[in-house]
């Protein structure tokens, strides 16, 4: 599901910050209709209130840079970029965690870089400035995206139901409030012009936003790292993929092998062995 959120920003008439803004508060509707029917609207307190509304801001944060970069790179690379964040994760372990640092994960590391580099063009000099941006804002994504997690992890853990929609309702709606201000500061304009428009925009927040996310983030607390790091790299590959099949993106065999080694790299990071899990 959430796989496909490139291609419905892609595809939607709108401005990367619009279309951003109508994900999440077209996602809280949903959830809100969701958690409304699950009785789940009642006073939680000032701290969960709180964390929610930090967590809103990164995600804010986290889809204004993604968004924009999918209309410069488009949605497949600029999802495998957002994925690095796995990498900032392990650092803020070993920071302040007191995670210890395998061999395997410093290699990792090295072939993500050269992953990374083969897919962005090895040329960087002779490539163009708007591509160049999208891989710096590609980048900003993953910093963004790794607050977000760890924030949303920390939201959701202590949850006693088997699926809960009062968090992601809550995060998504101050989502909508941090972004509907990035828009109306950038001039942007709130309408949807056409009905293919109001399709995507309704899919991105049905799919991606309500039941994409509130999967996961009732998944983060219960599944295993390993697992889960090797579910949730379905999306870049195969937003690289509808990327190449529905935009006919140019992809070189070096372009591949760096698709490949950096979506590997992202999986080594992730995995810890059994005994540490």
């Amino acid at each position: 599901m959430i796989s496909f959120s490139g291609v419905w920003v892609k595809v939607s008439h709108v401005p990367p910050t619009v279309s951003a803004f109508y994900r999440v508060l077209f996602g809280g509707m949903f959830l809100l209709t969701a958690a409304c029917w699950k009785k789940e609207i009642t006073w939680k307190g000032w701290h969960r209130l709180l964390l929610g509304f930090l967590c809103g801001f990164l995600l804010s944060l986290d889809l204004f840079f993604w968004h924009k970069s999918i209309h410069y790179i488009g949605p497949g690379l600029a999802t495998i970029l957002g994925n690095f964040q796995v990498f900032l994760l392990a650092g803020l372990g070993v920071l302040f965690m007191g995670e210890k640092v395998s061999a395997k994960f410093f290699f990792a590391i090295l072939t993500a870089i050269l992953g990374l580099f083969l897919v962005v063009g090895i040329q960087w000099d002779q490539l163009g400035s708007q591509y160049k941006t999208g891989v710096y804002l590609g980048l900003a994504t993953a910093v963004a995206y790794a607050a977000y997690l760890l924030t949303l992890r920390k939201l959701q853990s202590g949850q006693t139901e088997t699926i809960t929609f009062y968090g992601m309702m809550l995060v998504s709606f101050a989502t909508a409030f941090f972004l509907g201000i990035e828009a109306v500061y950038s001039g942007d304009s709130f309408i949807i012009p056409d009905t293919q428009s109001w399709a995507a925009l309704l899919l991105l927040g049905l799919m991606s936003q309500a039941i994409g996310w509130i999967l996961i983030s009732n998944a983060l607390p219960r599944t295993r790292a390993s697992f889960a790091g090797l579910i949730l790299l379905l999306q870049p590959s195969l937003a690289f993929v509808w990327d190449i099949l529905l935009f006919q993106r140019e992809t070189s065999p070096v372009n591949w092998i760096g698709v490949i080694m950096a979506i590997t790299a992202i999986y080594l990071g992730m995995v810890k062995k059994s005994e540490d899990i």
